[in-house]
């Protein structure tokens, strides 16, 4: 059985998690009292690797820019 990995985001401004769990990635937005609540309406490839769904998400999200949240940070 593989380990989870799991991606702390700062995604244009909003907290999110994306967490692998053997084959299959999830995501979660973070609320500001550390809730996750599961976003099921966006399937990250399966195949992707940490860069890659970095990417993907500033690709979906990228209308959320702005001068002070211009792009998609690894946060740990």
């Amino acid at each position: 059985m593989k380990t989870a990995a799991t991606l702390t985001l700062d995604v244009f401004g909003k907290r999110m998690l994306a967490v692998r769990s053997g084959t299959e990635w999830k995501l979660f937005q973070v609320g500001s009292d550390g809730k996750r609540m599961p976003i099921e309406s966006i399937a990250i490839p399966p195949q992707s690797t940490r860069d890659e769904v970095v990417r993907y998400l500033g690709d979906l999200f990228h209308e959320w820019a702005t001068e002070s949240h211009p792009d998609v940070r690894v946060l740990r």
